[in-house]
């Protein structure tokens, strides 16, 4: 007979919020550097290549650390590995906030980056373990919803704390404001967050750890980098030695799996088809995302001429209508399932035709408040799709495995980000031309929006291959709720 679940932890709910603003900072940071990019460029001196790297780099380092991250976390302990994310990402915001050269600041976004990547794959399985199994559609909602808000978040409150200039810190401020909130979410954490029991002892494969990270580098690289440099030789050669190079590592993580070992990447997690479908959906409507509110951040800003501020304010009615939607999203979700991840895309499509349609119409005659509607019609799909999103990977998936199912959706997530950046980037930048102008803006939009479209219209196709409701909750393990470790439990 299959043992009954423990007991909820009696303090979830107040953890809850505490690692879900780690998961906000994080987010938040991916997206705050494109409205902070004219101050780097006026305050800090950065080129177009500097540029690229600083919003780049951490993407890169980012998403190519998550499966390492949610592995660690799985062999050392979930609320070890998130208090050590923590507090080594409010260091690193600290050495961005710090940096007096665009070298400096590259290289500390990098590092920011990369222990974003041990934070945020804890942060999954840490909003799991604890709940019951009735309450983990809903703490995986939360989990969504947050991503979307502190995206938005990003071009609003960044353009809010430019604007501001607090202490005449400048762009230093983006960086800067996460020291405290860290120093305090880590003081919250460390009373709220419960010890789990492991019986996992597995090693870190090294190798496949080198295999992912190499393997991402060839492709993102090029991508990030080829326009500026006039698309060399050397961006196709590193793209098509990525397929050589994912082989091989795939090739080591089977033959690994094979001889009873570790494999950073569990393979046997592709075999679900709730998860794989899934983890496609999730790339199909991040590529949209990332990229849409990137070239909607040049319009404003390089295009229409809007101060950081003016500009951030413009996606309130998407950060609004993301929020409020996303309360009513999850509980549509509990009713009629993952289908309603094709309706909040098909109503965010609707808006970007919106869009579509009124640059073409109004073309360099357009002001920020014609965007107003569309953005709002975007944020209202979003709200219904962000909460169904992280669910539709990861409901099914055994807490043993949380960790490295979380560094796999997150990873994709953000390649899925940065490719639809780079890509529509390189589309935007080669329509505007060498001489850009209002209306080349505004006409270089309208193509990057029909590109969005597709991505949505994907996204919709997709759902097609997703349960009609939501997987049952996994098991969860034991967890221990009482703060002090059980005999034997390892100490996370």
């Amino acid at each position: 007979m299959t043992p009954p679940d423990p007991a909820p932890h009696p303090r979830r709910w107040l953890m809850l919020p505490v690692v879900l603003l780690a998961s906000f900072m994080a987010q938040f940071d991916t997206f705050v550097v494109n409205v902070a990019a004219p101050s780097l460029r006026d305050q800090l001196h950065a080129g177009d290549i500097a540029l690229e790297l600083i919003v780049g780099g951490y993407a890169f380092t980012y998403g190519s650390g998550m499966v390492t991250g949610g592995r660690l976390g799985d062999i050392f302990g979930h609320r070890r590995m998130f208090l050590v994310g923590l507090t080594a990402f409010s260091l690193a915001s600290l050495l961005c906030g710090l940096a007096l050269t665009p070298g400096q600041l590259v290289a500390a976004r990098m590092l920011q980056g990369l222990t974003g990547a041990l934070m945020v794959p804890q942060i999954l399985a840490l909003i799991t373990a604890p709940f019951a199994p009735a309450e983990r559609p809903r703490t995986m909602a939360w989990f969504g919803v947050t991503a979307g808000l502190a995206s938005v978040a990003g071009q609003v409150l960044g353009g809010l704390l430019l604007d501001a200039d607090l202490f005449g810190l400048g762009w230093r401020v983006i960086f800067l404001i996460n020291v405290p909130i860290g120093a305090a979410t880590i003081a919250c954490a460390l009373r709220l967050v419960p010890r789990q029991s492991s019986e996992r002892r597995a090693s870190l494969d090294l190798l496949g750890a080198l295999g992912v990270s190499v393997s991402l580098a060839l492709v993102l690289v090029p991508l990030m980098l080829g326009r500026n440099a006039g698309w060399p030789v050397w961006t196709w050669v590193l793209l098509v030695a990525a397929v050589p190079a994912v082989a091989a590592t795939l090739g080591w993580e089977k033959r690994l799996t094979a001889r009873g070992g570790s494999p950073l990447l569990d393979l046997t997690l592709f075999s679900s088809r709730p998860f794989t479908a899934g983890l496609v959906v999730n790339i199909a409507f991040m590529a949209f995302f990332g990229s849409f509110i990137f070239t909607l951040t040049l319009l404003l800003q390089a295009g229409l001429g809007l101060s950081a501020l003016s500009a951030g304010l413009t996606f309130t009615p998407l950060g609004v209508l993301l929020g409020v939607t996303s309360v009513a999203g999850r509980r549509l979700v509990a009713r009629y399932g993952l289908r309603v991840l094709a309706l909040g895309a098909a109503v965010s499509a609707v808006g970007v035709t919106t869009l579509i349609i009124e640059l073409h119409q109004l073309g360099a005659d357009i002001s920020a408040a014609w965007l107003l509607g569309p953005l709002a019609l975007v944020g209202l799909g979003n709200g219904l799709v962000m909460p169904a999103l992280m669910g539709s990977v990861l409901a099914g998936v055994p807490q043993a495995r949380a960790g490295a199912a979380a560094g796999v959706l997150t990873t994709s997530q953000q390649f899925a980000n940065a490719t639809g950046v780079a890509l529509l980037g390189t589309v935007l930048f080669g329509a505007i031309g060498a001489h850009p102008t209002r209306a080349s803006f505004t006409s270089a939009v309208q193509l990057t929006a029909g590109i969005d479209i597709a991505l949505l219209l994907a996204t919709i196709a997709l759902t097609a291959l997703l349960p009609k409701s939501p997987a049952p909750a996994p098991a969860r393990p034991a967890a221990d709720p009482d703060p002090a470790p059980t005999a034997g439990a390892a100490r996370s």
